[in-house]
């Protein structure tokens, strides 16, 4: 295409561009309520335009109490702030539009998308995870409230993902403690996980470094109490080899019980009479 052609598509480009701004501005300005109402559902609904659709709806909502434009036009907001990636107010407008407009055909979708909004509001595991709690409970609301509904396997999936990511978020605090030295803190993290999450993937390696943990914690101990922590981490031990006998840490877990062991035989009974470092070991 010749250059003069180029420039000439350009200019128009930029003339409709132009064009279509002032006209929102307009909008904007505007004081007839139906007209930007009208103007929104358009941007919404044809141009996917939800950046202006949303400026226009907000200032637009109080004016439309009472009016049949009301549910439309908050429903829509709600959305608007999904698509922009605001999940937080996004949760918010789709709860409160619920709320108010508890028989409408919308709102069984409000709800949905109320628990999806916290489900896309949920951080990353290694984050605190009050956000996927939330939206954990506003899943299983949701899917109580409505177990036939068109959204039930995009509800489960999601409540999936969340669980995987407790669990992930569970097992690496539990694995944390262990790699600062905190033995004792990680036996009963490591419990904690097995106990909450008994199918896990990762229920192999915490059984495993909670008899490392243990036995750690053990030789780590005075000696009033080493007797009775070696025997735990045997028990862990046993435990392991009739819950995973074709685990890979098996030889390793080994190494732990055998010197776990060897203390017991060399070591019948621990002597000594409780001191000031007993309370803090």
């Amino acid at each position: 295409m010749p250059a003069f052609r180029l420039r000439i598509v350009a200019l128009l480009i930029c003339t409709l561009s132009l064009g279509a701004c002032s006209s929102y501005q307009k909008l904007l300005k505007s004081t007839d309520v139906t007209k930007k109402y009208n103007a929104a559902i358009d941007y919404y609904e044809n141009k996917h335009d939800y950046y202006r659709a949303g400026t226009l709806l907000e200032p637009l909502i109080p004016l439309l109490k009472g009016r049949p434009e009301a549910e439309k036009a908050e429903f829509y907001f709600a959305h608007t702030n999904f698509r922009q990636r605001n999940y937080t107010l996004a949760a918010y407008y789709f709860d409160q539009f619920a709320t108010t407009y508890g028989a409408s055909p919308f709102v069984e979708e409000a709800e949905f998308m109320h628990a999806k909004s916290l489900f896309k509001d949920s951080p990353e595991y290694e984050l605190d995870q009050t956000n996927t709690v939330q939206a954990v409970a506003a899943i299983q609301d949701f899917l109580n409230r409505h177990p036939e509904s068109k959204f039930r396997s995009e509800a489960e999936s999601m409540s999936n993902e969340l669980q995987k990511k407790m669990e992930v978020k569970a097992f690496e605090g539990a694995k944390l403690y262990y790699s600062l030295r905190y033995y004792q803190s990680a036996v009963v993290a490591l419990q904690t996980f097995q106990q909450q999450y008994p199918s896990s993937v990762y229920g192999e390696e915490a059984a495993y470094l909670r008899i490392v943990s243990q036995y750690e914690l053990a030789r780590e101990s005075v000696e009033e109490k080493q007797r009775d922590r070696y025997l735990e981490a045997v028990a862990f031990y046993q435990n392991f080899v009739d819950t995973f006998p074709q685990s890979k840490n098996l030889k390793q877990a080994e190494t732990y019980y055998d010197a776990a062991q060897k203390f017991l035989k060399d070591h019948p009974a621990a002597t000594g009479a409780p001191n000031a470092a007993a309370a803090t070991n």
